[in-house]
């Protein structure tokens, strides 16, 4: 893993697989962001409602989770369109949407994964 960000970037992270979300979470943290998460899209709404963040990390893996995505995504957008919003998700599913800023695709390496998000939050110099 890379150095951790000095300024902690804070993320919400949806992820309906319960084996696969705490791995995620645990790597975000150790690579120095803090992580809201949670298992369900209305919880998930509910945080942003209540919270700042700085990514919105949406899991789309799965059959039916891309429309669920990106209705989550066009509610974000339609509220707050400055806020940015990355999908999970393997190369098959990024071909089938648009909705979000970014697409993070998962051949699940943990360090890409967290440059990922690290190259999304990061303001360029």
């Amino acid at each position: 893993m890379s150095t951790p960000l000095n300024d902690k970037r804070k993320i919400l992270h949806i992820c309906t697989r319960e084996t696969i979300r705490p791995l995620r979470d645990r790597i975000l943290t150790l690579s120095g962001f803090e992580v809201d998460s949670t298992l369900s899209y209305e919880e998930g709404l509910g945080l942003f409602w209540a919270s700042h963040y700085d990514l919105v990390l949406i899991d789309v893996e799965g059959e039916g989770r891309v429309p669920a995505a990106e209705h989550m995504c066009s509610e974000i957008k339609t509220a707050q369109p400055e806020q940015i919003i990355a999908f999970v998700c393997n190369w098959r599913v990024a071909n089938l949407t648009d909705c979000p800023d970014e697409i993070l695709r998962t051949e699940f390496d943990p360090a890409a994964f967290a440059q990922g998000v690290r190259d999304i939050v990061q303001p360029q110099a």
